[in-house]
């Protein structure tokens, strides 16, 4: 079992990461000409080109951190599995993590308190709440 999993809602396509970047280099190399015509006087070509170059960097920015963010957005966190242990004499309970053979009705360790032999009686996913936060 991995702790990270990676699956197809965080994963980004290479073909995606792929045009991004060749925008951006595209974008880059018109600001590059048009710095170029500038110097040769062709004002008009040197506008437009800084104006491609401008909004292609932009957008290629603009989506790489929009990517970023919904890749964030959409990481999972599991909660962690706890594993529940009652002495059916005194109902003394101890709450501890999940581990590798635990069942339910499997006895466990002997009580602190009686020192009668445990049970254990649950075993699931500890999820907490939300905060809901106010508009």
């Amino acid at each position: 079992m991995s702790k990270t999993p990676q699956n197809a809602t965080t994963r980004i396509s290479t073909f995606v990461l792929l045009i991004i970047f060749l925008t951006l280099a595209l974008s880059l190399t018109a600001l590059i000409l048009a710095t170029t015509f500038f110097g040769q006087d062709n004002k008009i070509i040197a506008g437009y080109l800084l104006l491609i170059g401008f909004i292609g960097v932009a957008l290629s920015t603009y989506v790489l951190f929009q990517i970023r963010k919904r890749v964030l957005r959409l990481r999972i966190e599991l909660p962690p599995i706890v594993t529940t242990i009652e002495c059916r004499k005194c109902g003394f309970k101890i709450v501890r993590e999940f581990q590798r053979g635990d069942y339910i009705f499997k006895k466990g360790e002997l009580c602190q308190k009686c020192n009668e032999n445990m049970l254990i009686t649950a075993i699931y996913r500890e999820v907490k709440e939300k905060e809901k936060t106010a508009p």
